[in-house]
């Protein structure tokens, strides 16, 4: 979130006539007269803290809404897709919710809700947002109108950051340990958490910045929103191991007196997810297989690949299980739904959504139309044109169809001239050798440009960026025409995604800030060890490693674990155990060094000086093995060479 007032006043270009008339058309195609979701995300509101202000330890805000009063104004400007506006006026509703009695929602604190469950004895949270400062403030909030209970159990619908980051601001560590405080997530939750916030951490943190568009200034012509909620907070994170597992495909438990049917849907919106059935209180929470969006099958920030099919297979079975006892449906981002028969509609519809593009796309593939092809050629499902819930405001429509074809075929699409392409850079200078040189392309971009062919201008103008990084006329006008697809866009990933883009053409890539596109040392330091030494490995710089071979035997002092490494070939292998007598030197210290060391705390010179590492055998092996890691920049370029 971009608090620095120097920024706000950043001047950006007006929409223009264009983009003027694919705004106004947008919102001529779409019925703003249904006010269902406003009365719908505003029913129940208890009260709430001023702007939705949260500080951190040093007094600086983590999340602050009054950045975005601007959308206090129903009118759309031309600089934002009407249909993007208002989605972005409801994310702004904020506060403690009455769902039905005792169930509350805190919402608008966070991207992403805290559920609240009263129970016997307390209350069962579900997610407890991406911070420790918003669900500590989430939780204070309920506290503030529903008195003081303690939790009695905190559930993790699924295993990404904006539904478990906030964990130690509910719970501690000690008390999931000693099973004071139930912690119940979905099978494989721990890997999945980690893997995908670990080992390809750095680029997707930094592709990340385009998706939530956390450094752009809010405002009509800047950040509005990310979709599934207003922005990004920048907290502390933290994870707290679950000690209960859900591994069958329905189980239902009794948790502090409150009956919960756990639903397990794994490769949906995220690997590890499942969704909750509250019988008593008629309630169903489908986590985030169904928003107020067209979700993402693979976020521009990079993840794996997710599964249409089972996606809407496990929407099916919520809807045949469940739909026909239940009063409301709620999910983990976004309002809830009322009454049966509406209900019942929206978990249909949103069934109907993933499983009409998942078959279309496997339909076009089968006629050997490519990616991008088939993209031009999927259009929204029959009779969802008009559903607010299916609109693209988080995922957009040709992104998913690429997902899909990925998932079935990756990311080749067929064609033998894509088989071994030119790296960017290279591929540029040749095509401007064959267009006459980038003049000769700014001549025809500009005409493009007034003729309002934007996506052609961005998709030319790349080749001379690439080729001529220091032509400011290029990126200017490459910038100009990112503004105008943002100003055009309806999904809010692709509006940010171009503003960021126009903005590091203008300005270069931002320099790091807080924790942006840095690894949480609190999640390193819970890494199981297997993925702890993978996440080493990544950082083996392998030529440089060359034929060298070392051994190492690895002894963790406070987890009585040991841990053989070996150097061959420019790989690192791992395995539990020892190489015995082959064991060129042997280290043992503590799990806490061993991490501060891999995340920069400290350097391994530093430990062995003062002793806290121990070591038998030649440690110039172990110096050799640290020399050879690299030290990612985690705001690399991604606009220019």
């Amino acid at each position: 979130m971009n608090d620095d007032p120097a920024e706000l006043g950043k001047p950006w270009r007006p929409a223009s006539a264009h983009t003027c008339r694919i705004n106004a058309a947008a919102g001529a195609a779409l019925d703003f007269s249904d006010d269902s979701c406003f009365d719908e995300a505003q029913r129940g509101f208890v009260g709430s803290i001023p702007d939705a202000r949260i500080e951190g330890r040093n007094g600086q805000p983590v999340w602050d809404l009054s950045f975005y009063r601007f959308l206090e104004e129903s009118l759309p400007p031309d600089t934002v897709n009407p249909s993007l506006w208002r989605q972005a006026r409801l994310n702004r509703l904020h506060g403690l919710f009455e769902v039905v009695p005792g169930v509350y929602q805190v919402r608008g604190l966070d991207l992403a809700n805290m559920t609240i469950i009263e129970g016997e004895r307390g209350i069962v949270i579900i997610d407890v947002l991406t911070n420790v400062e918003a669900a500590t403030a989430a939780v204070a909030l309920y506290r503030a109108h529903r008195g003081e209970r303690p939790v009695s159990a905190v559930i993790y619908s699924h295993s990404h950051m904006d539904h478990f980051g906030g964990a130690e601001g509910v719970v501690s560590a000690a008390q999931a340990a000693s099973g004071e405080v139930h912690v119940i997530a979905p099978d494989g939750f721990m890997h999945e958490a980690i893997s995908e916030a670990i080992l390809a951490g750095v680029p997707m943190r930094r592709r990340s910045l385009f998706q939530f568009g956390p450094t752009l200034p809010p405002g009509p012509r800047g950040h509005v929103d990310s979709g599934l909620g207003k922005v990004t907070g920048r907290g502390t994170s933290s994870l707290v191991e679950p000690n209960w597992l859900i591994t069958e495909a329905f189980e239902t438990h009794v948790i502090d007196g409150v009956e919960i049917v756990f639903q397990l849907t794994p490769e949906t919106e995220a690997p590890a997810e499942m969704n909750f059935f509250l019988p008593r209180h008629k309630v169903l929470n489908l986590a985030e297989n169904g928003c107020h969006t067209m979700h993402n099958l693979c976020p521009i920030r990079g993840a794996k690949t997710r599964d249409a099919l089972a996606w809407s297979k496990y929407l099916g079975q919520a809807l045949e299980r469940f739909v026909e006892d239940t009063e409301v449906v709620i999910a983990q981002h976004h309002w809830p739904t009322w009454g049966r028969e509406r209900v019942r509609r929206f978990v249909s519809e949103q069934r109907d959504l993933y499983r009409y593009l998942h078959d279309q796309t496997l339909r076009w593939m089968s006629h050997g139309l490519t990616p991008d092809e088939v993209g031009e050629k999927v259009d929204m499902p029959p009779g969802l044109e008009n559903a607010w819930h299916a609109r693209p405001y988080y995922g957009a429509l040709v992104h998913n169809v690429r997902a899909i074809y990925c998932h079935y075929l990756g990311p080749y699409d067929g064609r033998p001239s894509s088989l071994h392409p030119y790296a960017p850079e290279p591929a540029a200078r040749r095509y401007l050798r064959y267009m006459g040189g980038a003049e000769a392309v700014l001549l025809h971009a500009r005409e493009d440009f007034e003729a309002g062919d934007y996506r052609w201008v961005v998709q030319v103008l790349q080749h001379v960026v690439f080729a001529e990084p220091a032509n400011m006329e290029a990126r200017e006008l490459c910038a100009a025409a990112m503004e105008q697809l943002a100003y055009q866009a309806e999904s809010s990933t692709w509006r940010n995604a171009y503003l960021l883009g126009a903005q590091e053409l203008r300005d270069g890539p931002p320099k790091p800030r807080g924790q942006i596109g840095i690894i949480a040392p609190r999640i390193v330091a819970m890494m199981p060890m297997d993925m702890f030494f993978d996440y080493l490995a990544v950082r083996i710089d392998g030529p440089r490693a060359g034929n060298r071979l070392l051994r190492l035997d690895w002894r963790l002092t406070d987890e009585a674990s040991q841990h053989k490494l070996t150097l061959s070939h420019g790989a690192l292998n791992h395995a539990p155990g020892s190489h015995g007598a082959e064991a060129q030197v042997t280290l043992s210290c503590t799990r806490q060094t061993l991490s501060a060391i891999v995340i920069g705390g400290t350097t391994l010179a530093q430990a062995l000086a003062e002793g806290q590492i121990a070591h038998e055998g030649d440690v110039s092996a172990a110096r050799e093995l640290f020399e050879l890691l690299e030290v990612f920049q985690p705001m690399f370029a991604i606009l220019t060479p």
